[in-house]
């Protein structure tokens, strides 16, 4: 459960030290990263959520050809060979992988890249994909924990590549609504891992984030979202690696 995780995530602040923390969480990760902020927000300096969505089915991918091919792909991949292929098109915008660097597309870049690391790390266990896969889908953020991360007056960043096929844009901008007036949705190109794609344009959504908690910029200053957006998402639910940046910028990243 993204409960335990969170609670693993806060367990590991107090190893460190660590009183307060810039929180950032990518896929599952922003999912914990979530929780985590609404069971101790008063230790939460900002919130930065990557590619994230809800849980239960708003886990689950566009149902289109595409999505269905790489799902098939990923339950039949039996080799490193097989499962690179599919994590490349699970992770990348088709424009991203091939793009040509020097003589070579990206994507045969890539895909020795991807086979070296599973090759070495061994393919994921079924019971492993299992748990993940459960704890996805049984991740939900009640309409108490939003109240406790908005009220703790910390700024939000969603961040998200409008090409992501497993994670919707759409969902995280529902997300990014719910936190109104406190979240920024920035969107750009690029898929899963969008932070691979557009590190560039991912570091800067970062740094804005954290130089806006520093200097304490008014929510309304912040957002890029409309209040009506926010309260016609409220009345729908009514009807439903670990850095250091220096004492007062410790960042936790969870993936």
């Amino acid at each position: 459960r993204t409960t335990i995780m969170a609670k693993d995530a806060i367990t590991l602040l107090d190893h460190l030290g660590w009183k307060k923390a810039h929180v950032f969480g990518h896929s599952m990760g922003s999912m914990i990263a979530c929780k985590l902020a609404a069971m101790v927000p008063d230790r939460v300096l900002s919130l930065a959520l990557l590619n994230a969505t809800g849980g239960g089915f708003q886990c689950l991918p566009k149902f289109e050809r595409r999505t269905f091919s790489v799902a098939y792909r990923f339950l039949k991949a039996k080799s490193p060979e097989q499962r690179a292929e599919v994590d490349l098109d699970t992770h990348y915008s088709q424009e991203y992988l091939e793009e040509y660097v020097g003589t070579v597309k990206r994507r045969a870049i890539l895909y020795q890249q991807y086979v070296k690391g599973i090759s070495n790390s061994g393919m994921q266990s079924n019971h492993g994909f299992d748990g993940q896969l459960s704890a996805c889908w049984k991740h939900k953020m009640t309409q108490t924990e939003i109240e406790a991360i908005k009220s703790a007056g910390f700024l939000v960043s969603v961040i998200h590549g409008r090409d992501d096929i497993i994670a919707q844009l759409y969902y995280a901008r529902r997300l990014a609504e719910r936190f109104h007036p406190m979240a920024r949705l920035v969107d750009l190109h690029g898929g899963h891992l969008v932070s691979h794609e557009r590190p560039e344009e991912v570091n800067q959504a970062l740094f804005d984030l954290i130089k806006a908690s520093e200097v304490k910029m008014i929510p309304h200053d912040w957002t890029n979202l409309s209040n009506t957006q926010s309260l016609m998402f409220d009345l729908q639910v009514e009807t439903d690696l670990v850095g250091g940046l220096g004492h007062n910028g410790t960042c936790i990243l969870l993936t």
